[in-house]
C-alpha cells in the first residue's frame, strides 16, 4: 500500500497530494504539465517535497517531519517511462540483468527465464536496443524493471511513443506481469482507453493536486 500526504513546489509549479494506494494498479491521468511525472519522481525519490510524508508498506521513504529521506537506491521502486531507458551499448540480456545483479540474491523474486519467457522477449536477448522496434524496448524496459524485484512498478506514460497497434499489443503484457508477479502499479498517462484497459481505479492530477476520479 502507498500512501500520500506532501506538498511540493518548484518556481511557480506546486502540487499537493493526500491519498492512499492500494489497488492493484492505479492510474493517473492528466494533462500534460500537469504534474504526472512529477508525482512519480516524488514517490521515486528523484524529487523531495517540502512537507509531509511517503509511505510505502509502512515504510516511511520521506516524512519532513521526522527527518527522514531514503535516496531512490534504497527504495527498491521499479521505473518504466516512455522511451524505455535501456542502455544502448548493452545487449537485452545484459539491459535485463543489470538490475537483477545490483540487488541481494536474497532480494531476488523472480528468475530471469521466466520473465524473459512471460514477455515473449526469448528471440532479443542478444540484440542491442538499436535494433529493437518501440514495443520490443517497452517489453525489455519492463522486464528489467520487474527483474529488480521492486515492491512498486512506476509507469511513466508507457505507451505514449507508440502507435494503437502496438499499444494493443502491450497493454496485455501489464496484466499479464501483476497476475504472475503480483508487483502493484501506478500508471500515468493522458490516455483514459489505456486504464479502462488495465483498471477501474484512477485518480487526476488537476489545478495542483491530485484528486480522486470524478
Amino acid at each position: 500500500m502507498l500512501e500520500l500526504n506532501f506538498e511540493f513546489k518548484r518556481a511557480d509549479f506546486s502540487l499537493s497530494a493526500t491519498q492512499v494506494f492500494n489497488a492493484p494498479i492505479t492510474g493517473v491521468l492528466g494533462t500534460s504539465g500537469s504534474g504526472k511525472s512529477t508525482l512519480l519522481a516524488l514517490i521515486a525519490g528523484l524529487l523531495k517535497p517540502q512537507q509531509g510524508f511517503i509511505k510505502l508498506n509502512g515504510q516511511l521513504l520521506c516524512d519532513n517531519k521526522s527527518n527522514i529521506w531514503l535516496p531512490p537506491h534504497k527504495r527498491h521502486i521499479g521505473l518504466v517511462f516512455q522511451d524505455g531507458q535501456l542502455l544502448p551499448h548493452l545487449t537485452v540480456r545484459k539491459n535485463l540483468l543489470y538490475g537483477y545483479h545490483n540487488i541481494d540474491v536474497a532480494q531476488r523474486r523472480f528468475q530471469v527465464d521466466a520473465i524473459v519467457e512471460l514477455l515473449e522477449i526469448s528471440h532479443l536477448l542478444e540484440r542491442r536496443p538499436g535494433n529493437l522496434s518501440g514495443g520490443e524496448k517497452q517489453r525489455v524496459a519492463l522486464g528489467r524493471a520487474v527483474l529488480y524485484s521492486p515492491e512498486l512498478l512506476l509507469l511513466d506514460e508507457p505507451l505514449s511513443a507508440l502507435d494503437e497497434r502496438l499499444k494493443q499489443q502491450i497493454l496485455p503484457f501489464f496484466l499479464r506481469i501483476y497476475a504472475e508477479c503480483k508487483i502493484p502499479m501506478v500508471y500515468v498517462t493522458h490516455a483514459f482507453s489505456e486504464l479502462q484497459f488495465l483498471t477501474s481505479s484512477y485518480l487526476h492530477v488537476q489545478d495542483g493536486k491530485l484528486l480522486p476520479a470524478e
